[in-house]
């Protein structure tokens, strides 16, 4: 969900705005304002909706536009879901450890903002003066113009007073004896003695529940055998903020979907060298780019083993396994961190 910014991708975003005119332009007969719904209900159900990004809330306005009196539980301290940045990563750098968010600083989206946007809320980039998100004038706008147009859309339909901030659902499951469901939920809350916060565990039965905690919360891990040994840093591009950390540094990516292609670029201008491995080259061959300090290899099979030189430093020699034959990857420099970009 991530673009690059640098310049041998303009065509692609030129292209992607294009399609996204040619889908607007389908829905150009249709009035902005909301159309027909179906008959209110013969009763109105208690919903729990689980997340206050783009999804729990457009979901609790409808499930209110519809009669149903929904809760909105979101772990964070606002709405967005992974729209809200977080500088600080988790601790683990491999993991997500409680980090609700897998933004970097430099992210933009890849998609042309009229395609992100609610039909009857376009995301448009002069909302006017009575709107306070539209700073961030670009087709591709960054990850702050998405932010303030979810924190517009919650308060131009009054949603904020149906969520409960830093509270985080633990457990769902069917409650027998009501027919619905219990939700377990954990929120912080100050008690009368001594100030210290504590997290208390609450639960509440709901008619029905809408989970909408999206798929970004858990980081997926390249399975390459030995790496489990190596003496340098790791980590998951969802713990990747900005690119200072890796100067000097040599940095191995493994892994070139939108968020791999991104932190190399984003990486390239500060680190010593940045070698990329995936499986989308047709070769066995290593294949140079416009940067001079940037190479592609295929995809790491193995880390069969490691050569000491110092306290400080190793030096890793991979053993790819392709389908024509197996052979060696020697590289002359360290690599210092490997970075997986799922």
């Amino acid at each position: 969900m991530i673009c690059s910014t640098g310049p041998h991708e303009e065509k692609d975003k030129t292209d992607a705005a294009h399609q996204g005119k040619q889908a607007i332009s389908r829905f150009s007969n249709f009035s902005p304002q909301r159309p027909a719904c179906s008959p209110m209900p013969s009763r109105s159900l208690h919903v729990a909706v689980i997340g206050a990004g783009a999804a729990g809330l457009v979901a609790a306005r409808e499930l209110r536009r519809e009669g149903h009196d929904p809760v909105v539980f979101e772990r964070g301290a606002g709405v967005g879901g992974n729209w809200l940045y977080h500088p600080a990563a988790s601790a683990d750098p491999l993991g997500s450890g409680g980090v609700q968010s897998s933004l970097y600083a430099s992210l933009r989206t890849n998609v042309p903002r009229e395609c992100m946007g609610f039909l009857d809320f376009p995301f448009v980039a002069d909302a006017g003066a009575t709107s306070s998100y539209s700073d961030d004038p670009r087709r591709f706008p960054g990850h702050e113009e998405v932010l303030r147009y979810l924190q517009e859309f919650a308060r131009r339909f009054d949603l904020l007073g149906l969520i409960r901030l830093e509270t985080e659902v633990v457990s769902v499951r069917r409650d027998d004896t009501s027919a619905g469901w219990k939700l377990w939920y954990r929120s912080r809350k100050l008690p009368g003695a001594g100030g210290e916060e504590v997290k208390v565990v609450e639960d509440d039965v709901f008619d029905a529940v809408v989970v909408c905690n999206g798929h970004s919360d858990e980081p997926r891990l390249a399975d390459i055998a030995g790496i489990d040994g190596w003496p340098g840093k790791q980590m998951h591009s969802r713990n990747y903020r900005v690119p200072d950390p890796f100067h000097g540094q040599v940095v191995v990516i493994v892994g070139y979907a939108p968020s791999g292609l991104d932190i190399s670029r984003d990486i390239v201008g500060v680190a010593k060298e940045v070698h990329v491995a995936h499986r989308s080259p047709a070769t066995s061959e290593t294949q140079s780019t416009a940067h001079a300090n940037l190479w592609l290899h295929p995809m790491v099979r193995k880390a069969s083993q490691f050569f000491k030189i110092n306290e400080a430093n190793s030096l890793l020699v991979v053993k790819q396994v392709n389908r024509h034959n197996i052979w060696d990857i020697h590289l002359r420099n360290l690599w210092r961190r490997l970075m997986f970009a799922d």
